[in-house]
C-alpha cells in the first residue's frame, strides 16, 4: 500500500508538471544575424532502428550516439525494464517497432500510449504479425493501440502489404525477420511511400549482418540468419538540420554563418534530402571537415540570395519536412505545391489541417486536395498574432514554427516543450543562437 502510495504521489506530480508545460508559451524575437556552431541532436530514426536491432542481436553492446529525445528513452526503457505495461506515450516509432519485437520476445506485455495514440491506427501491422503466428489481441478498440502481445517463436514466410502504408509498419517487419524461423518475404503493392525509410532499415539490417536484400522492384527478401553484435555509431538528425535551414533562408543574409556537426555526407536518412530541397531557396550546403572515426562531417549553410519563383515538390519520401516548407515559403512569398502529404493526417496530429490552421492566424490561406496536397497562390487573410501558434502536442509544429520570428517579431508559440519529442535542447540552442525567448505561464 506504501509502494502505491508513493508511486501515485509521483505520478501526480509529473502530471501536473506536464500540465504547467502544456499552458506555457514562448514569445521568440530573433538575431539580426547568424553566427551558431550547432550540435544537432542524434538521429532519433537511427537510433530506434539500432535499438530494437541491437536487443535482438542480443542487447550485449549499446550503440554510440544515442538520441536523447522522448521516442527514443522510451524506447530505451522500455528495452531495459521490459515491465507488464509498457507506456511509450506519444512515440510512434516505438508503438510500431516494439509490437513487433514483442511479438518474437518471451513473456505477456500490453503496450499502450496517449490519448492520441490509442486513436492512431494498428491494424495493418497487427494483421501481418497475425498472420505469422503472433499472438496479439486489441485492449480497447479494435485496430488501435492498447495490444496485449504474448511473444513467442514466429515462422515467418510471405506477406503482401501495400507499399501506401507507414513505412514504420513494413521497417518493423523487416527488423525481426532474421529471427523468424523461415525469415520473411514482403510483396509491396501499389505505391511504395517513404521509401528512403526502409532502405534505411535495409542499410542498417545489413550493417549488423543480416541478409536482406530489394529481390525485385517492390519485394524485400530477409533470410533467416541472426544479427552480428558490434558498435554502432548513430549520425546526427538531418530533420533537426532542416530547421537550421529554415532559420538561414528566412533571415536572408549572406553574412550569416551556421556551423552544423555530426552530419553524414551520403546520409541514408530520408530527410538528407533537404539540403537539396533548401538550395532552391537560396541556402547552399558546404560539406566540410569528417571525422575517420565515425564519418561525421562539419556542414556549413550558406545563403546564395538565389531562389526560385515558385516551388513544388513530391514529398512522398520525406513527408516530416511538409511543415518546414510549408511555413518557410509562405512567409518567404514563394508560392507551392507540395504533393506526397497523404500519411500527414495519421501523424503526432492531422498536420494537414494544422498547418491550415496556423498559416491563417499567420494571414496566409493554404489549400489542400484530397488530403494529399497543400498549396499556397500567394492568398492572403487578416493575421491575428495575438493567439500565438498553437502546437497540437506535435513537435515539428513548433520546431518548424519557430524560425519565422525573423519575419515576424514577437512570434509567439504555445505549449513550446513538445520539441522534446526529437529534439530536446532546441530552445537552449536557439538562445545560443542569439533568439531572445520570453516565457509566459
Amino acid at each position: 500500500m506504501h509502494a502505491f502510495l508513493v508511486c501515485f504521489i509521483i505520478y501526480c506530480y509529473f502530471c501536473r508538471k506536464k500540465q504547467n508545460k502544456k499552458d506555457m508559451q514562448y514569445i521568440l524575437k530573433a538575431p539580426a544575424l547568424i553566427n551558431a556552431d550547432v550540435i544537432l541532436p542524434a538521429s532519433k530514426s537511427v537510433s530506434n532502428r539500432a535499438l530494437i536491432i541491437s536487443a535482438i542481436a542480443g542487447g550485449g553492446i549499446i550503440p554510440d550516439n544515442l538520441s536523447d529525445c522522448d521516442d527514443t528513452n522510451v524506447m530505451i526503457s522500455a528495452l531495459k525494464e521490459m515491465p507488464p505495461v509498457i507506456d511509450i506515450m506519444a512515440a510512434g516509432t516505438a508503438m510500431r517497432f516494439l509490437t513487433a519485437y514483442l511479438s518474437i520476445t518471451p513473456g505477456e506485455h500490453v503496450i499502450t500510449g496517449t490519448e492520441r495514440m490509442r486513436h492512431r491506427p494498428i491494424a495493418i501491422m497487427v494483421d501481418a504479425l497475425r498472420y505469422m503466428g503472433a499472438d496479439i489481441s486489441y485492449e480497447g478498440e479494435e485496430g488501435y493501440p492498447p495490444l496485449r502481445i504474448r511473444g513467442k517463436q514466429l515462422r515467418g514466410g510471405e506477406i503482401t502489404l501495400s507499399g501506401s502504408v507507414s513505412s514504420q509498419y513494413i521497417s518493423a517487419l523487416l527488423m525481426i525477420a532474421p529471427a523468424l524461423a523461415d525469415g520473411l518475404k514482403i510483396k509491396l503493392e501499389g505505391e511504395i511511400i517513404s521509401r528512403p525509410y526502409i532502405d534505411l532499415t535495409i542499410w542498417m539490417m545489413s550493417e549488423f549482418g543480416a541478409k536482406v536484400e530489394w529481390t525485385d522492384i517492390d519485394t524485400i527478401t530477409v533470410e533467416p540468419h541472426p544479427y552480428t553484435p558490434h558498435h554502432y555509431f548513430i549520425e546526427n538528425d538531418w530533420s533537426a538540420a532542416s530547421y537550421m535551414y529554415e532559420m538561414m533562408a528566412l533571415s536572408g543574409s549572406r553574412y550569416d554563418n551556421i556551423v552544423l556537426h555530426g552530419l553524414f555526407d551520403g546520409s541514408k536518412q530520408g530527410d538528407s534530402v533537404v539540403r537539396y530541397i533548401f538550395s532552391l531557396l537560396g541556402v547552399k550546403t558546404e560539406f566540410m571537415d569528417a571525422d575517420p572515426e565515425t564519418g561525421a562531417t562539419v556542414v556549413r549553410l550558406i545563403n546564395t540570395g538565389r531562389c526560385v519563383p515558385k516551388l513544388e515538390y513530391d514529398f512522398v519520401n520525406s513527408p516530416d519536412l511538409a511543415q518546414t516548407f510549408v511555413a518557410c515559403c509562405a512567409v518567404m512569398g514563394v508560392p507551392f505545391r507540395f504533393t506526397g502529404l497523404q500519411t500527414l493526417k495519421i501523424k503526432e496530429t492531422d498536420r494537414i489541417e494544422a498547418l491550415k490552421n496556423e498559416m491563417r492566424k499567420l494571414g496566409y490561406v493554404i489549400h489542400d486536395f484530397k488530403g494529399c496536397e497543400l498549396s499556397w497562390d500567394g492568398e492572403r487573410c487578416s493575421p491575428d498574432y495575438s493567439l500565438g501558434i498553437d502546437t497540437y502536442e506535435d513537435h515539428r509544429m513548433a520546431l518548424a514554427f519557430a524560425p519565422l520570428a525573423f519575419r515576424i517579431d514577437g512570434l509567439k508559440i504555445n505549449n513550446p516543450h513538445v520539441v522534446t519529442k526529437s529534439f530536446p535542447h532546441y530552445w537552449e540552442q536557439l538562445t545560443k543562437m542569439g533568439f531572445v525567448i520570453e516565457e509566459i505561464k
